[in-house]
């Protein structure tokens, strides 16, 4: 479609002498490409923000822990409070070959770890070394526990962010130094940085302190009981398949009734995951659905806004087609205007839009990290301009079509 410098002018002049429709209409555009564009930006950012909660955790891994029996098993009576033992995680691996990790856990009560004059609370887990393939650490310094301080019961610990920050508000590397806790001191060796505190047992987020299982077991005195059982399955197993099988193992050796889902939970995170995408494809198609139907009322306004234009020069237009002007000469004025106008306030609404998910993106940075990003694909940016474009020729359709019908002696009698 070519249209000429003269007809850019008229272009200019047509929307300079409508600019209070103008305006309205071009806001109307605006506002649905804002909307669009900003509710994705924020729909992504508000993904990767839930999704940093479960950062680092294992998409096929299951926690298995002892409740109170909902059923009555073998003379015993339901309620009864039982408790899992270390020779269940042998049992696990055993008779379920399909898994790959089987790791004990220990909470505690909690407690107050204290450094120089400072203090804060803590919650304070007993874990192995292949924990981390579980929840995979992210180390801010120094490392995670280690086969050898397991087995040498060594008296060390692994803090996380918040207590970092708490204890040394200064910051610097911790690893090295004591802290009390309970009276005992342990020597950090690592800071975790993981914010994914979504699925964390027994502590507020970044308030938990590991220390090596063997150790937790006999300063708290613990005996052989256990209180959790993180496990993951091998490459291409999946988790739900093997719950039942993990209950019943577990059941079995302590007179629990095997389908007795209350008595021995299994918690499959695959589950929560696909829970999780399932929620986002339904806020994705929502965000769509909203932002393209604002995006078609804006479009229904540029149309009504440029039949009204057309009516107002009927005269001009006559005049045009008696002198010479071709119906396709008109039809590429008509939806040039289309297009001109809806391609101003849409990209001025796709700029605000970035702006306002920049200041979101600034706001949600700490210590120089991003904590979810914001802002939408490039690639999105351009797709939206491609629809606002397609949007600026269906508006300016009927308008055309209208414009071509014009005849010059009907626009003289219209005169």
């Amino acid at each position: 479609m070519r249209i000429d410098l003269d007809s850019y002018r008229e272009i200019l002049d047509t929307l300079t002498r409508n600019k209070s429709r103008s305006f309205l209409t071009g806001f109307g555009i605006f506002w649905g490409v804002f909307m669009l564009v900003a509710l994705i930006g924020g729909g992504n950012g508000l993904k990767e923000l839930l999704n940093s909660n479960f950062e680092g955790f294992a998409t096929n891994s299951a926690m298995v822990w002892a409740q109170p029996t909902s059923k009555a098993y073998k003379g015993f009576r339901k309620g009864r409070m039982w408790e899992m033992e270390y020779k269940d995680v042998e049992r696990l691996k055993s008779r379920v070959p399909e898994l790959d990790v089987v790791t004990p856990v220990l909470f505690s009560n909690g407690g107050t770890a204290i450094f120089g004059d400072r203090k804060t609370t803590v919650e304070v887990n007993g874990v192995q070394a292949d924990y981390q393939r579980v929840i995979e650490p992210k180390m801010r310094y120094g490392r995670f526990l280690n086969d050898m301080d397991i087995a040498q019961h060594r008296k060390v610990c692994v803090i996380q962010k918040k207590t970092y920050k708490e204890l040394f508000p200064g910051g610097g590397d911790p690893c090295g130094r004591y802290i009390r806790v309970d009276s005992v001191y342990y020597q950090i060796v690592g800071v975790d940085y993981n914010t994914g505190q979504g699925m964390s047992f027994g502590g507020d987020e970044g308030t938990t302190m590991l220390l090596p299982i063997t150790l937790m077991q006999q300063t708290y005195n613990m005996g052989n009981h256990i209180h959790m059982i993180a496990c993951t399955g091998r490459k291409g197993v999946v988790m739900s398949t093997l719950a039942p099988r993990i209950r019943e193992t577990v059941a079995r050796a302590h007179s629990v009734d095997p389908a007795d889902e209350q008595g021995v939970m299994v918690f499959n995170t695959e589950v929560l995951f696909q829970m999780l995408d399932s929620l986002f494809r339904g806020v994705n198609f929502l965000i769509w659905l909203v932002g393209l139907g604002t995006l078609l009322a804006g479009a229904i306004g540029v149309s009504n806004i440029m039949m009204v234009t057309v009516r107002e020069r009927t005269t001009e237009i006559g005049i045009r087609r008696a002198i010479g002007a071709t119906p396709r000469n008109i039809l590429s004025q008509i939806i040039a205007e289309s297009i001109v106008l809806t391609l101003v306030a849409g990209m001025s609404g796709i700029l605000f839009a970035v702006f306002i998910l920049q200041l979101l993106e600034m706001g949600n940075t700490e210590d120089g990290i991003v904590a979810a990003h914001f802002q939408v694909h490039f690639w999105t940016a351009i797709l939206a301009a491609v629809v606002i474009s397609l949007m600026g020729v269906l508006a300016g359709l009927a308008p055309a079509a209208r414009a071509m019908n014009i005849k010059p002696v009907d626009a003289m009698r219209d005169e």
